[in-house]
């Protein structure tokens, strides 16, 4: 198959399923591994897809976003690296924000014995805390399908009943310039006053998350910290001029 043949191949694939792994496009195309990695990085040049880690994706508009589903399929080994990191550092007897999301979601597990007090606006997550035996709160609102999250008025007004010792908070883009942002203005104005209502904030992000922005802003780099599970040493560098980050890569 030419060049040309296979990209354009590539390029429908993604159009069909937003999302798809390098195991996904050697067996469709035939080619090597090595090849299809050299397809994707002169195709994200080009400004028509954006690699990610283990394949690749559209490339998505600012208010584009993925379902819970397909963001659950994404960087699995990279989100439990990060999620274990992040339960680490709640201590015992906290009182805790779990933000909807599938890295905060990776946390459940490791909180178990510490009597932990969880609120989250996650509806996958209610059931998880429940058979940890974890005592949570659910702050209610209008349910957004497609994440699966409270959001509205009443997630807003819930959350002001409460203060938090740490929050946790997933983003769709994190970059030095535009702070975290995520696709959804309301999901982003929950998660602003969870940040504000918290002694300490962490935001949890997989390496697709950096150096991008989404419409909605949520914080300021200086108002958080990063916990990650790659950056590059000029990102690092980036960072570090703005706010603590966390590298956990194994």
């Amino acid at each position: 198959m030419l060049t040309p043949e296979r990209q354009e191949m590539i390029l429908q694939m993604l159009q069909e399923q937003r999302v798809v792994t390098i195991p996904e496009f050697v067996e469709s195309t035939g080619a090597s591994v090595s090849t299809i990695r050299r397809d994707l990085i002169e195709l994200e040049k080009q400004k028509l897809l954006q690699r990610v880690h283990g394949g690749a994706t559209t490339v998505s508009s600012l208010r584009y976003e993925m379902s819970y589903t397909e963001k659950e399929t994404q960087n699995r080994t990279g989100k439990h690296l990060i999620a274990a990191y992040a339960a680490s550092l709640v201590g015992q007897d906290e009182c805790i924000f779990l933000d909807a999301g599938t890295t905060t979601y990776q946390m459940i597990p490791f909180l178990t014995g510490r009597n932990v007090t969880v609120v989250t606006n996650g509806l996958t997550h209610l059931e998880a805390l429940y058979e940890k035996d974890i005592t949570v709160y659910v702050t209610g609102g209008l349910v957004k399908d497609k994440t699966r999250t409270l959001i509205g008025r009443g997630a807003m007004t819930a959350l002001t009943q409460y203060s938090f010792d740490k929050c946790f908070l997933g983003t769709n883009g994190v970059h030095p310039d535009n702070g975290c942002t995520t696709p959804d203005p309301e999901e982003a104005a929950i998660k602003r006053q969870a940040l504000l209502r918290s002694n300490e904030t962490f935001v949890l992000a997989d390496r697709s998350k950096l150096d991008k922005t989404a419409f909605a802003h949520i914080a300021d780099l200086t108002e958080t910290k990063l916990i990650v599970d790659h950056a590059s040493s000029k990102q690092l560098t980036a960072y570090k001029k703005l706010t603590s980050i966390k590298v956990v890569d194994s």
